[in-house]
């Protein structure tokens, strides 16, 4: 593109500023409002994917409406002749990846003073259910401090295009998006993305910082994968002397592979920077507990931010005691039940009594026919008396 390339009437583009292999940067002008901006173009291949297209506008329209010091603002978005851009903020400044390329490391204040207000940008985009997804150096830019002097600000940028890439499971050689050496473990297991995945990322970022290499190094994701659940890598302290063992430790454990104690929000990883520069430890001890993760709004995706509800302060009620039944009452069911099972005992019971008295006037009956049955023989020939006699001695017999 030459310096004469406007955009929909209305944005003057000028030099490039950097690119990708997703897309191009340039300063522009703005010429309706009559100010600098950035406006980063699509590149081709992907102007020509339609889901690709639809899912970026998404995320660029959620993500413009995060106003915050530490998020690069967006401001417009559209397309010219086929060519999709974003109109952003435009930071004078460098990237983190720029303050590596040149400076090689960077000092733990100041490294502390980037983690702390990046933080910040995470935290409040955390809290509008959006998550960054893609941190790394060269998504946050610096202005001031070590770039020029003075005061110094870290912005986030780069919110959008994380997302809609990984929606369209765009691959390219040497570009894993949300670039493999900062996924989390999780995420490199497959699961979904969350505000700590975010804090990982950072923490490798910060860790870069201090001793110029990353944590863990892997060609793909399957290497990756095994590094992290193979090995621990040194503290920062190791390879950088200078950096105090408090700060080496607040960076270790924003970069805890079991997410249960990590850091578990962008605030706490601030609060743990912060008191590590002061000399405070921030280690996890072994009998503590690890931290309850903050509740907010359903962080999961920037095409659907979220607003702060009432659930945020919501928490669960505790659980009901144990083996505790409710009080009985004159119409509740178990004692409808115990009365049926009493009515069928009582019933079954008389039935029994019935059956035995019945087998019992039976057996009498059969004796008694048995044994007069016996005697017929011996009664022939013998007296009206006699035989009156000896039948009387036989029921006698029979009844005793």
């Amino acid at each position: 593109m030459t310096e004469t390339t406007v955009l929909a009437d209305r944005y003057e583009l000028h030099d490039k500023l950097g690119s990708g292999g997703m897309s191009n940067v340039y300063r522009a002008t703005d010429r309706i409002l009559e100010r600098t901006v950035a406006v980063k173009v699509l590149a081709e291949h992907l102007s020509d994917d339609d889901r690709f297209v639809a899912r970026f506008r998404r995320e660029a329209l959620a993500v413009a409406k995060l106003i915050h010091p530490n998020i690069v603002q967006v401001y417009d978005t559209g397309v010219d002749h086929g060519r999709h851009f974003i109109v952003m903020e435009c930071v004078e400044g460098k990237s983190g990846a720029q303050i590596l390329k040149t400076d090689g490391l960077v000092g733990s204040e100041t490294t502390v003073e980037i983690g702390v207000q990046a933080c910040a940008g995470l935290e409040y985009a955390h809290r509008h259910g959006i998550i960054h997804r893609d941190v790394k150096p060269g998504n946050l830019m610096v202005v001031g401090g070590p770039v020029g002097g003075g005061e110094m600000t870290c912005k986030l940028t780069d919110f959008g295009i994380a997302r809609a890439a990984e929606q369209t499971r765009i691959t390219q050689v040497g570009s894993v998006v949300g670039t493999a050496a900062y996924l989390a473990p999780e995420q490199v297991r497959g699961e979904e993305a969350t505000p700590s995945t975010d804090v990982y990322a950072l923490g490798v970022v910060l860790y870069q910082f201090l001793t110029g290499r990353l944590p863990y190094e892997g060609s793909s994701l399957a290497e990756l994968a095994v590094r992290q659940q193979n090995e621990k890598p040194l503290p920062p302290m190791t390879y950088n002397a200078d950096v105090p063992e408090t700060v080496s430790a607040a960076v270790m454990r924003a970069l805890e592979g079991d997410k249960s104690y990590r850091f578990n929000t962008a605030a706490a990883l601030s609060d743990g920077l912060q008191r590590g520069l002061r000399g405070e430890d921030v280690t996890l001890q072994m009998d503590e507990d690890p931290p309850t993760p903050r509740e907010f709004p359903q962080a999961e995706t920037a095409t659907r931010p979220l607003e702060r509800t009432a659930r945020t302060a919501h928490r669960p009620a505790p659980p009901p005691p144990r083996y505790t039944l409710p009080p009985a009452t004159s119409r509740s069911r178990p004692k409808k039940r115990g009365f049926f099972r009493s009515a069928l005992r009582f019933i079954f019971g008389m039935l029994a009594l019935v059956l035995i008295a019945a087998a019992v006037a039976f057996t009498v009956i059969a004796l008694t026919d048995r044994a007069a049955s016996v005697k017929v023989r011996d009664w022939a020939g013998n007296s009206v008396e006699k035989l009156t006699d000896e039948l009387k001695q036989q029921v006698r017999d029979n009844t005793q």
